[in-house]
């Protein structure tokens, strides 16, 4: 029998936060090379300094912990095969609406539960106008946030998928709808491939699809012959060439020598900072971080029940632990039937194609 969900309070204990201080404290830093745009090499050293001394002297952990506090906060074992019963965090939050729909939020790298808290009301109050109401479930996935570290190796996308599957199901939820970008991209489309009949549709944001081809669309791929791309297309397939050839290199790190990486992320809460701060800056639209927001996120890295480093480990396993039904994460990226889809086009996205190669994920 299921274990039930019971309520969650992150706590950070006293002697992290001074140790973290500890180590800010005591942090040597590169030198940089004498340009105006420190931007192409990385993160700035200027704004790492300054982020570093205000997490040390004045970043109040403490009030945005209250924050986070104030969301409906769970944990539950969850059973996952091969792994046993898994700890899991997650934000539950359910609609007073009778027919809101239940639906499975699944955050990436280097994200978190956090990118779900400024849609929550909207997702959860629906409209007047016919916009859909939601149960929302928020899982920090296994290595991130507040969820158990796992340390058996063959962790992949399966057994990703199988915990928020199974999440959706001990919580009372068998038919569910998906939403997913980055990881939450690949995770919620093996859902779709693995529990079809679960899965009722599945949104999805970072777009991974290939140009339709006359052997597996033809009909899509004489549309796409004749049709010439927008300006907004071929803006985001320049954006695309950029991640492919400037952006992924911490891809390949975390894909290939995830452990030699994370001596940096387990001693070095300046690393980590450095680390993911650039990708909020190279991943977004011009959003005006504030410090607090950046620390915020940056921390629950660092705090992480997992620790600060198990994170990037996702990258390895996805790919060397393939199965009959998933046999790389470019599986994703195929055709997946009986799961409604649907695609979001965001133009700082990692990956932005043109509509026509969207259709050949699903329908």
């Amino acid at each position: 029998m299921a274990s039930q969900p019971s309520p969650y309070t992150i706590s950070v204990p006293d002697t992290a936060l001074d140790k973290l201080k500890r180590k800010l404290s005591d942090a040597d830093y590169p030198d940089e090379l004498d340009t105006p745009d420190q931007w192409p090499y990385g993160s700035p050293l200027t704004d790492i300094k300054r982020l570093a001394k205000y997490w040390e002297t004045s970043f109040d952990w403490r009030g945005a912990e209250t924050k986070l506090n104030e969301l409906p906060n769970y944990r539950k074992k969850v059973a996952v095969d091969g792994f046993g019963d898994i700890d899991v965090h997650f934000v539950w939050k359910r609609s007073s609406n009778p027919d809101a729909i239940p639906l499975l939020f699944c955050h990436g790298w280097p994200g978190s539960f956090i990118e779900v808290t400024k849609l929550l009301p909207l997702l959860e109050a629906g409209s007047a106008a016919g916009k859909p109401a939601f149960h929302v479930v928020a899982p920090s996935l296994p290595n991130f946030g507040f969820s158990q570290r796992i340390t058996a190796p063959g962790f992949a996308l399966s057994q990703y998928a199988e915990t928020c599957h199974r999440l959706m199901l001990d919580l009372g939820y068998s038919k569910y709808a998906t939403q997913g970008g980055d990881w939450g991209f690949y995770i919620t489309r093996t859902m779709g491939i693995l529990y079809p009949s679960h899965v009722i549709a599945s949104h999805i944001n970072m777009v991974r699809a290939n140009p339709p081809s006359f052997t597996s669309h033809p009909a899509l791929a004489l549309q796409h012959a004749i049709t010439p791309y927008t300006p907004a297309e071929s803006a985001g397939l320049k954006r695309s060439d950029w991640f492919l050839n400037h952006g992924q290199a911490y891809r390949q790190l975390q894909a290939t020598k995830p452990q030699t990486l994370s001596y940096a992320f387990a001693d070095s809460p300046v690393a980590l900072l450095a680390w993911i701060y650039e990708k909020l800056v190279d991943w977004t639209d011009g959003y005006a971080w504030t410090d607090d927001e950046v620390l915020t996120w940056i921390s629950i890295y660092w705090f992480s029940t997992a620790g600060p480093n198990a994170h990037v480990r996702i990258y390895y396993e996805a790919g060397h632990n393939p199965t009959e039904k998933i046999p790389g994460r470019e599986r994703a990226s195929e055709w997946v039937d009986g799961v409604k889809l649907g695609l979001a086009h965001f133009p700082r996205e990692l990956s932005v194609v043109p509509r026509i190669w969207g259709r050949t994920l699903g329908k």
